[in-house]
């Protein structure tokens, strides 16, 4: 291909990502939903006008690094701190829970060949991709009927906040499975010196930064160093640690999540992300589907998939929370805002796509998943909230 002829693919994905975005956003579902069925409708699968390409491949990876670094830079370090222990401990749990029963149902549905095979190593990334929360969703619906401010809504968001960090550690510990000659005791000294690295260094890198946005607030130059800053540790963490390149943006983003300036340098991220490199990436995915190979055992693996996903974090977060004294109908709640996936899934099943782990059809499961959960939990909600509603003293103010 040559250079010039990437502009027409990048104008026909943008447009239909656009056009397609806020047809579902019509229908109450999410923006990525639209920008994903766009790809499968331009792509191989369909129309067959865009073709996945090493040029897509680049802008694409280049949308999930600022995806999670705005992830990053959105996290709210001081809200986890209040909701401490019960949240971590419930965001543990929705993580464990759907790991071992994704692992599980790709091991009943392919068989088993052993620790450490190809099959296993498959039966771990399917888990990982369930592992995902995204919480989006569920506080639109909370923030509606003005609860998300009480005791189970914040849970919920403290839950989801901390489930994402998780996840994307266990993702880590994975991808660096992957290679063969990998010891676990290998793995796990990489991971935790990256993490302990970026800890120390992280520290020193937010004084600095702190100093110079005080010096000079709301300048451009915020934001490129910022930006800077998340490619250089994005490629540390692939280079040098052989951890995925999304964990050093993350990381990123963490470390300037409480700079003063951290909106303002996210807003300007958003406007590169979300205008250009974002949409590359989700109608990627759409592109990179294969619907070719579907048939009847893909099909109720993907409905497996979908049902199994969704209880796993249901009863997992919904048990976690009565250990701590919530009521039945609360507990729930919680178990019930855990269950909408999104960007993150898309992200570990990107990276899954990309590695060779998971072929293009399995893709289909993780798009009926966000596609289902992302109806089913906002209805569910209410029908809860409706049943039990939160006590006065504990609603949003309006």
């Amino acid at each position: 291909m040559k250079a010039y002829e990437i502009l027409m693919d990048i104008a026909l994905i943008i447009i239909s990502a656009k056009f397609m975005g806020l047809l579902a956003r019509r229908v109450k579902a999410p923006m990525v939903v639209g920008e994903i069925i766009a790809g499968v409708l331009i792509g191989p699968c369909l129309l067959n006008i865009v073709q996945p390409s090493e040029y897509l491949s680049i802008f694409s990876e280049i949308g999930v690094i600022l995806i999670m670094f705005s992830a990053g830079l959105e996290t709210n370090l001081q809200e986890l701190k209040k909701s401490g222990f019960i949240a971590f401990v419930i965001a543990c749990v929705g993580v464990f829970v759907p790991l071992v029963c994704g692992a599980a149902l790709y091991t009943a549905f392919y068989g088993f060949d052993g620790f450490g095979s190809e099959k296993f190593f498959k039966a771990l990334f399917i888990g990982c991709i369930m592992t995902a929360t995204s919480v989006g969703i569920t506080v639109e619906a909370l923030k509606e009927m003005g609860v998300l401010k009480g005791r189970v809504g914040q849970t919920i968001l403290s839950a989801a906040i901390i489930d994402d960090i998780i996840g994307i550690v266990v993702l880590t510990f994975v991808l660096s499975m992957k290679d063969p000659s990998s010891k676990m005791s290998t793995v796990t000294l990489k991971v935790f010196g990256f993490l302990a690295a970026s800890f120390i260094l992280g520290y020193v890198i937010y004084k600095l930064f702190k100093k110079w946005d005080e010096k000079y607030p709301h300048t451009r130059r915020i934001p490129i160093i910022a930006l800077s800053l998340c490619f250089i540790l994005a490629y540390v963490a692939e280079e040098y640690f052989g951890i995925a390149d999304i964990t050093g943006a993350y990381i990123a983003g963490i470390i300037l999540c409480n700079v003063r300036d951290a909106a303002y340098i996210d807003r300007k991220v958003n406007v590169n992300g979300y205008m250009f490199f974002a949409p590359i990436f989700f109608v990627g995915i759409g592109l990179k589907t294969d619907l070719s190979g579907i048939n009847g055992e893909i099909i109720l693996f993907s409905l497996a998939f979908v049902a199994v996903a969704m209880l796993a974090k249901l009863i997992g977060c919904g048990l976690a929370a009565k250990c701590f004294k919530f009521g039945n109908i609360d507990c729930i709640k919680i178990g019930a805002g855990m269950m909408t996936r999104g960007e993150v899934a898309l992200i570990i099943t990107n990276k899954g796509l990309s590695m060779g782990v998971i072929p293009p059809d399995y893709s289909t499961a993780v798009i009926l998943l966000i596609i289902t959960s992302s109806i089913i939990t906002p209805v569910f909600l209410k029908m809860l909230y409706s049943k039990s509603p939160e006590p006065v003293e504990q609603k949003a103010e309006s």
